[in-house]
């Protein structure tokens, strides 16, 4: 029976698929160290990492049998693809599971910070004064407002769909234009992205990280968009210079920013949490059971799949 080594303590219910079939090794704690994964994997033939556990090299190497690495997870940036790919093992994501998840805290995020909901809570919570003024402490408007999606594949077009419920206007910036029926169902225009910098109320970043994408957000760009606008990123961390985000917001370049990523997670900048202007999650874009259950039945799905034929979300 081949073997699955999980490298962390997931739920049973999503894998459910898997039982009888695989030999499944669980971690007795939350999840496996670097070392007890690689004292583990030389007899296994699947790894199953979640998307904080860093699957490098060493790793790799000691799977000497390992066939595929199944990510639970939609970004695979803690994982040498490239590497895996030269010892002829397969690397598959969730890219179905997370969209929706994803997409509904990406403009929750929006909304927040525009109508500085969080900052409100805070205060309320607190028991600070607030302002109850017709002209106090205000917020800016979602509806009839252009939204640059920097990124527009599966998560960007599902944001868009939301944004298009709520009023907005729709421009994009992707590495090619999508097609006509696409860009019509949205009235999504497709701009450069100086425009989308320049043009938008609200920018939000829905892409992989990758070596174009790093700090894709820093000085310069901050300086071009409004001083009215927002950021809100739900992708990656590596997208966002965050020393430059804390200085545009002190400098009030920009109006704000909704994040659900950081830099160096799990650690966020003090300065970010000094922000009454910034709403923070802790990656939570998929924090939902149902959300989890459906992850782990995609990893189940690739697995399965990878062995009995069928459909597989691989990324090599």
């Amino acid at each position: 029976m081949k073997k699955i080594l999980m490298g962390y303590n997931f739920k049973r219910e999503g894998f459910e698929a898997l039982e009888g079939k695989f030999d499944i090794i669980y971690p007795d704690k939350e999840h496996f160290s670097k070392e007890e994964v690689i004292a583990l994997v030389a007899d296994v033939d699947v790894l199953v990492p979640n998307f904080s556990f860093r699957t490098d090299a060493e790793i790799i190497d000691a799977g000497k049998q390992l066939k595929l690495i199944s990510n639970f997870g939609v970004g695979y940036n803690n994982i040498d693809v490239d590497y895996a790919a030269e010892k002829g093992i397969a690397v598959t994501n969730t890219p179905r599971s997370v969209l929706e998840p994803t997409a509904e805290l990406c403009f929750a995020l929006l909304t927040a910070a525009a109508r500085k909901i969080g900052y409100y809570n805070n205060k309320l919570h607190a028991g600070e004064r607030i302002g109850w003024g017709l002209f106090d402490d205000l917020g800016l408007p979602v509806y009839g407002q252009t939204l640059g999606i920097f990124g527009m594949g599966r998560i960007g077009q599902a944001v868009a769909r939301r944004a298009v419920a709520s009023g907005m206007k729709i421009i994009y910036c992707n590495r090619k234009p999508l097609d006509k029926e696409t860009e019509e169902r949205y009235n999504a225009r497709f701009v450069d992205f100086d425009t989308l910098l320049k043009e938008s109320d609200f920018v939000s970043l829905n892409a992989p990280a990758t070596a174009e994408t790093y700090h894709l957000m820093g000085e310069e760009e901050f300086r071009k968009m409004k001083p009215t606008a927002i950021l809100v990123n739900a992708a990656r961390g590596s997208l966002v210079d965050e020393k430059a985000l804390i200085q545009a917001l002190r400098n009030k370049e920009i109006f704000g920013a909704g994040l659900d990523v950081y830099e160096n997670e799990p650690k966020i900048s003090p300065e970010l949490r000094d922000f009454d202007n910034v709403v923070l999650t802790p990656h939570a874009g998929t924090q939902t059971y149902a959300g989890r259950m459906d992850m782990e039945r995609e990893v189940a799905k690739n697995i399965i799949h990878f062995f009995e034929g069928g459909e597989i979300d691989k990324v090599n």
